[in-house]
């Protein structure tokens, strides 16, 4: 079935957006908002609440910025704050950006429980919203915009099967935050693929709560140990946890011996990719995916409606989200080339260094 909205939110929005102002967004919330810089007619106005700095530096330095440049071109107001992994934070941020007049609300939820609630006070005030990147379970999101997740884990898995080999390998799975539902689709993913091998055993599996990286270096030293450091793949659910494998590896002196998989492909994840210690990341454009959301906001808040590419199953209820779901990329030391040219980041940070004859190596400069 799909989700069920009240049929007065069109109503409500319609005014709203007759109220929203032309030109630049005025409101200085935290420094967060930005202006429409271009001047054209007033379209309502978007707030995109991101989830904190600690689970992936993307958030930060990726995607707020494409976004901004995204809203700039469209000429629409909006804000942009993060929560700082704070979920009492979030929900502040989201009652504050209603009361200012967002017409459209867009969440990187920290938990499902806390960003359901978030949407369904946005929608009793006729405010449209979007799940951006997570799902989430139980909540009233119009749209969801993200990557396809499973495919995400189907390339950690597929990648590091191609470090492996065809030898018999044990494998530890440091799986992401047990309130994400992208981390169970990631982990789904992978275990899809990785389980249809028989050469491969699972040694250990834990998921690391909030995505807190120091978290992973104590709970992967701990599965280390329970394995008697037989361990001969490490699958990382982004890079930020692969760093924390590769930090216990360095210790056992087998960081580059024993292959750990990534995502985001962060400035430290392509680096340890340059130099061998990490086998692979998943690399997700934010500029496209930023740019998915800005059209799909921008179609709410004109009165429209978005493309999608198909819906996605909130397990929760079995009901549909209509989605736009982007195709993930995995990234090995052949490609990470691909990353820099796509503006997902730049040659001088992933290259700086020691790491510039590793960029030389590889055809990067």
């Amino acid at each position: 079935m799909k989700r069920k909205h009240s049929l007065v939110l069109v109503t409500l929005l319609g005014a709203a957006m007759s109220l929203t102002a032309c030109g630049g967004d005025d409101s200085g919330d935290n420094g967060g908002g930005g202006d429409s810089g271009s001047g054209s007619e007033a379209t309502g106005k978007i707030g995109v609440i991101l989830p904190d700095t600690e689970s992936s530096v993307r958030w930060e330095s990726a995607d707020r910025p494409a976004l901004e440049a995204a809203f700039k071109e469209a000429g629409v107001d909006y804000d942009i704050q993060n929560a700082e992994g704070d979920a009492n934070k979030m929900t502040q941020i989201a009652d504050s950006m209603i009361g200012n007049g967002v017409t459209v609300l867009a969440i990187v939820n920290l938990d499902s429980e806390s960003g359901a609630a978030i949407q369904e006070k946005a929608e009793s005030q006729g405010v449209a919203t979007i799940d951006y990147d997570r799902l989430t379970l139980g909540g009233t999101a119009q749209y969801y915009v993200s990557f396809d997740n499973t495919k995400v884990g189907e390339l950690q898995g597929q990648g590091l099967a191609d470090c492996l080999g065809d030898k018999d390998a044990n494998i530890v799975y440091l799986n992401g935050s047990p309130t994400d539902n992208n981390a169970t689709l990631f982990a789904e993913g992978a275990h899809s693929v990785l389980d249809a091998m028989s050469n491969y055993t699972v040694v250990g599996e834990q998921a690391v709560p909030d995505w807190d990286n120091e978290q992973a270096a104590t709970i992967f030293q701990q599965l280390y140990t329970a394995a008697d450091g037989k361990v001969d793949g490490v699958l990382a659910a982004n890079d930020g946890l692969g760093g924390a494998a590769i930090s216990i590896l360095e210790g056992a002196g087998q960081a580059g011996k024993v292959p750990v998989t990534g995502q985001d492909a962060t400035v430290e994840g392509l680096q340890n990719v340059l130099a061998g210690t990490q086998c692979m990341t998943v690399y997700k454009s934010a500029t496209q995916e930023a740019g998915a959301l800005a059209d799909v906001a921008i179609a709410l808040a004109t009165g429209g409606e978005a493309e999608t590419t198909g819906t996605t199953v909130d397990s929760s209820d079995d009901s549909e989200v209509p989605s736009i779901l982007l195709t993930p990329q995995a990234i090995t030391k052949d490609n990470v080339g691909d990353v820099i040219d796509d503006g997902g980041q730049k040659v001088e940070d992933v290259c700086a260094g020691k790491f510039a004859k590793l960029c030389q190596q590889a055809g990067i400069s």
